[in-house]
Order: structure tokens, then sequence, then C-alpha cells
């Protein structure tokens, strides 16, 4: 296309600045193919919330998918004592969660992965905690429906996932968040519409 707009007289510094610029972008492009869903961050009162939700004992085993800087990881293996794992695509927040891992000293219990949650194998879950938009929430529920055990639960904020009954939902106090916020949670396979 760019050679369609070139005319007779055009610089050859120019050209070659311009061809140079669009090999470099293409070839640095990100890929966000597999991005369901943009980084926004839990306020840390609907983590306790969703953790509260989840009914999380301890030795159990915590997903969540999108991790994102790595809060509700660090929450759940502090106050509840489980196992959790943090799948993130995004490399500068999957770092970043690493990072925060480390502070806390929560190396042995959390566990970043710097992936596509969409070819993770979430068999070993017994939670898994979402924060994606609905269309994202129903592409992830097949792997839901696939991989998770019997009893395993399904915690997600703001959006519900589509052919799925919660067990039980929570309303946000607005006063506490700004906006009023629901929070979903589902139970393996209680919530699958027949």
């Amino acid at each position: 296309m760019l050679l369609r707009v070139i005319r007779k007289g055009t610089p050859l510094w120019l050209l070659v600045f311009c061809l140079s610029t669009a090999a470099f972008a293409q070839r640095y492009k990100p890929d966000f193919r597999n991005r369901l869903a943009p980084f926004v961050s839990s306020p840390q009162r609907a983590v306790e919330k969703m953790l509260e939700m989840a009914n999380l004992k301890p030795g159990e085993t915590l997903y969540d998918l999108g991790c994102g800087d790595g809060r509700i990881l660090i929450a759940a293996a502090k106050r509840y004592h489980v196992k959790a794992v943090g799948i993130e695509i995004s490399d500068r927040l999957a770092r970043t969660a690493e990072d925060n891992v480390k502070s806390d000293g929560l190396e042995e219990q959390v566990k970043i992965i710097h992936g596509d949650f969409m070819q993770a194998d979430l068999s070993g879950a017994d939670v898994v905690t979402l924060y994606l938009m609905t269309a994202a929430n129903e592409k992830v529920r097949p792997d839901l429906e696939k991989y998770l055990k019997k009893d395993a639960r399904v915690v997600s904020y703001d959006y519900p996932i589509p052919g799925w009954t919660p067990v039980d939902q929570a309303e946000t106090d607005p006063s506490r968040y700004g906006n009023r916020h629901t929070i979903y949670l589902y139970q393996v396979p209680t919530s699958f519409k027949k």
C-alpha cells in the first residue's frame, strides 16, 4: 500500500525511512490476539470479599486467570494459607506480580506463569478467580467445564459467566467502593445449566 502512494521525485532517504519504519513496526508489533481483557486492578476490599465468598481452606489451590499484579494470589496465600497460581499474558504484569510475591516472601506458596490461560490446564484448581468481561468469561467457560473438578468454585468480579447459574452473589457497598459491583460465586457442576 505504501508503494502506491510514492510519487516520482520522492527523496530516497524518505522512502528508506518509511519502509524501515513499517518493517520495524510490523516485526515488533505486540500480539494482542489472546488478550481477553485489559488490566484493571480489583479494589482490595473486593479481593477480600471474593476470597471470603470462595470459602478457601488451607491446602487448597487457587488459580487467578489474568492475575495482573498478583494481589488476589498474595491475599489468598497470606490470609487463607493456600497455594496460588497466577496466569498472566502480559510480560510486564507477570514480572510485577513476581516482584510482589518475592517482596512478601511467598515464593513457596505462589507461582506466577507468564502465559495464556486459554492454553492452561486448570485441573489443579480448587478455586478460580476471574475479573474478565462477560464475553471473555464465555470464552473461558468451556475450559472451566473441561478441567475443573467436582465442587471447585469460580468467583467472578463484576461479570457473570454466560450459561452458568451462580450459587451465590453479593453486591458491594457503593459507599466503600465508589460504585456498586457484583461478585458471582459458581460451583462445579451445580452452576452448569442443563
